[in-house]
């Protein structure tokens, strides 16, 4: 497959020409945009905290290792348009890697580290990269085991690079690539071309593959910086992986962009972090709200990290109201934003709106976007009533590797349907009610309720299973399993039978359940589909 053959968006030709007029697109490429920020500002500091694997150097000594990485995956064979993957935890070889590919003109694939082998399979043939960088092991996640059982059915993949010290029979080690000659610049690249998929579980069973042209990403690190620099007080300490677009944009995009120093960790402990803002005076907590609430929890947390944090930004995940009060009581000031790896920015709030927008709303739309809100047949709703969310804007997506996917979600004026419903005040504020996809999205990371499901059928004696998503204070929102029983089939499986099931499935671990019910019969639609929102406020209630 040809990336650049893909279906895209049907309103692409309308879009490049009204979004260049208004100067919202440019010529840019992806990878001139960090060439340029890492000249500007080579002493910036770098710094990936790890217990295993630390680095410490400059934008100078990341570029230069980006340049060098780029020239030996020039040598075997990547160019322009080119997809290459790579699954590393928060590492330097992960950042190293993405800007090397970006450097190229080629296209970077992330994987979210702790993705299992059914995911980093599927990816690596839908994505048709014939190029994989991963790491050996991270934590109990044996990379290598989990390849090997997929290496069979990678007909397209030719070459394997591996970070860390065990290097199997028929890979080569990542240190090839780091000690290649460095290319002179970043290679010239069609800017309305593809620059970046980035694999989103979401409510199908399988990844998909949202592709970003060099315009439209490009677009987004500018939008999304000028809001981060309204919304958050300093520097930031990021954990989220590097796999997911939230951590991409925040530790490989946007500082560089913005020529600010890099702050990275490839394990969230909260007691690092508190002690890493205090030692680089950083702040932290931004992002999902699972971040902000780990720190706040821990007994480590003092007043002197609370004045890091005067100005905070929650988005990716639920935000309940009582976080926000607790964040207010502590002195911080929280703002939203709405968004998804296929349409990043939305809508936003800044610290200058009034209170109540701030808290109770997700924000106004941004620079370039546009919104309508419709009812279950497509017309408009007026302010105050909830419709189903359609955005355009210049930082949308251009499609999905799966033009099955893109047909059904963008429609035939170029309008994405983001799978949520909201409402608009008289202010044009929007706020979120409720979503259509069928995903849970704990502590920002989208889990597909029905890759769970499926995998779950397969035990012994459960004749239907509902995932859905259960209120978390910690992590925004975790996954409950209801479970219909077989007759005679016995007790319902124990959480830690369903744990046992699930890993040998191969799914990773952020994805299990985390509680279990039984029902004897599902409440549903008259055409029988379960009515999952009934559960759902079921769980919220109790």
């Amino acid at each position: 497959m040809s990336l650049l053959d893909l279906e895209l968006r049907p309103d692409d030709a309308d879009r490049a020409k009204r979004y260049l007029a208004e100067g919202h697109w440019t010529d840019e490429t992806l990878g001139s945009i960090l060439a340029a920020g890492f000249a500007d500002a080579p002493t910036a500091a770098v710094k990936l905290r790890s217990e295993v694997h630390p680095w410490e150097g400059t934008f100078a000594d990341a570029s230069n290792l980006a340049r060098r990485v780029a020239g030996g995956l020039r040598a075997v064979g990547v160019g322009p348009g080119d997809p290459v993957a790579f699954q590393v935890p928060n590492w330097i070889e992960a950042a190293a890697t993405f800007w090397a590919v970006a450097f190229l003109g080629a296209v970077p694939v992330p994987i979210v580290h702790f993705y299992g082998a059914k995911e980093v399979g599927f990816i690596l043939r839908q994505s048709g990269s014939r190029w994989f960088i991963t790491a050996d092991q991270f934590g109990n996640i044996d990379y290598l085991a989990n390849f090997e059982t997929i290496r069979d059915d990678l007909s397209a993949l030719e070459k394997v690079f591996v970070a860390g010290d065990r290097v199997p029979a028929g890979a080569l080690s990542f240190d090839v690539l780091a000690s290649a000659d460095p290319i002179d610049g970043p290679a010239p690249a069609d800017p309305s071309s593809p620059a970046l998929i980035a694999y989103t579980s979401g409510t199908t069973s399988d990844p998909k593959g949202v592709v970003h042209s060099h315009r439209s990403i490009g677009f987004e690190i500018k939008q999304l910086s000028e809001l981060s620099a309204m919304t958050m007080a300093r520097s930031g300490l990021t954990g989220a992986p590097v796999g997911h677009g939230i951590g991409m944009l925040a530790a490989l995009l946007m500082p560089v962009y913005r020529r600010e120093p890099i702050h990275l960790i490839d394990v969230w402990d909260p007691k690092r972090v508190l002690a890493a803002m205090l030692e680089e005076d950083l702040g932290s907590g931004s992002g999902a709200t699972y971040f902000l609430i780990s720190l706040l929890d821990h007994p480590d947390f003092t007043d002197e990290h609370a004045a890091k944090m005067k100005r905070i930004g929650l988005g990716g995940s639920p935000v309940p109201l009582q976080v926000c009060e607790r964040a207010e009581s502590l002195g911080m000031s929280v703002v939203r934003s709405f968004g998804s790896t296929e349409h990043p920015s939305i809508t936003g709030c800044h610290h200058t709106d009034p209170r109540d927008k701030r808290v109770d709303t997700d924000g106004k739309p941004m620079l370039g976007v546009e919104l309508e809100l419709r009812d279950a047949d497509g017309k408009l709703v007026g302010p105050g009533e909830p419709g189903e969310i359609w955005s355009k804007g210049p930082d949308c997506f251009v499609g999905y590797t799966d033009p099955v996917l893109t047909k059904a979600a963008i429609d035939s004026n170029g309008w994405f349907d983001t799978g949520d419903i909201g409402r608009l005040d008289e202010d044009g504020y929007l706020s979120i009610v409720d979503r259509k996809k069928d995903i849970i999205i704990r502590g920002g990371e989208n889990v597909s309720a029905l890759e769970v499901e499926e995998l779950i059928l397969r035990m012994p004696g459960v004749a239907e299973c509902a995932v859905v998503a259960a209120p978390d204070p910690r992590l925004g929102e975790h996954g409950a399993a209801f479970l219909r029983m077989q007759p005679d089939a016995g007790a319902l499986p124990s959480l830690d039978d369903m744990r046992v099931h699930l890993e040998a499935a191969g799914l990773a671990k952020q994805k299990w359940p985390e509680e279990v019910h039984a029902v004897d019969d599902f409440p549903r639609t008259p055409s029988g589909k379960v009515k999952k929102f009934v559960l759902r406020e079921k769980l919220r209630n109790a």
